[in-house]
């Protein structure tokens, strides 16, 4: 993710509860901080205003009964079949939606023994992605009664069955190639619905954006790149280079 703050407050019509820092990333790593935009009542006046936000969430949902937030790194993702029925979800898919930008996203091919062909997921020249997520806020049980602050808000994207490959030089023949997730992106209308939260029908909001994921895919490019992604200690734009494939 390489936008910039006010790119994305401007491409979300979104707004600043308090000053955040994004600085950009070409390989995020799961406990990493991730712009997420989400929407909140907010108590003004004679009816409760609906306000669009833009804020930092680390990677890797906490849900709030956590003893601590190591579970966070096994939670990066949320599978849309059982997101309902899951402990750890099903509380915040109820009414803590969100959207997380993204440019792209890497995935690994496995080749003859050890071997692997890391690739880079990303939608045609010009557009952003916009995943569907969920978010929650976990309160450090050793910060001090009474003081403010000790609050961490983390988010995970929910995942899919890749669509049917229908042939190899399609982008899904190419996404189920690599593997037999894929991270459920959202279109415009799709995600004003998703982050409403107000809307009580969790289930359907679900299956809108897995019924979607076809069309909104449909222009994604896979490009081989080099292994140097694969350490979290490379971080620049060289990481999404086009490299020729090794196998």
């Amino acid at each position: 993710m390489a936008r910039a703050v006010g790119d994305l407050l401007a491409e979300f019509d979104a707004e600043l509860e308090e000053e955040v820092h994004i600085p950009p990333s070409w390989n995020v790593a799961p406990t990493d901080a991730v712009p997420i935009v989400l929407e909140r009542l907010i108590d003004e006046g004679p009816a409760p205003k609906q306000a669009r936000q833009l804020h930092v969430a680390r990677w890797g949902l906490v849900p709030s009964w956590a003893k601590d937030p190591g579970i966070g790194s096994r939670m990066i993702n949320a599978r849309s079949e059982s997101v309902l029925e899951k402990p750890a979800f099903r509380k915040a898919v109820q009414s803590r939606r969100c959207a997380v930008p993204a440019d792209g996203y890497y995935e690994w091919k496995q080749g003859p023994g050890k071997s692997k062909q890391p690739y880079y997921v990303h939608p045609g020249e010009g557009h952003g992605l916009v995943f569907a997520g969920l978010y929650e806020w976990w309160k450090d049980p050793a910060w001090p009664a009474g003081e403010p602050g000790g609050w961490m808000l983390s988010t995970s994207i929910l995942t899919t069955d890749t669509p049917p490959p229908g042939s190899e030089d399609t982008v899904f023949g190419k996404l189920t190639a690599l593997h037999d997730r894929v991270p459920l992106p959202m279109d415009k209308s799709t995600m004003e619905a998703w982050l409403d939260p107000q809307a009580g029908d969790a289930a359907g909001l679900v299956d809108l954006v897995r019924s979607g994921v076809k069309d909104v895919a449909s222009d994604w490019h896979v490009d081989s790149v080099g292994k140097d992604v694969g350490n979290v200690r490379n971080n620049g734009p060289e990481l999404i280079r086009p490299v020729e494939a090794l196998f």
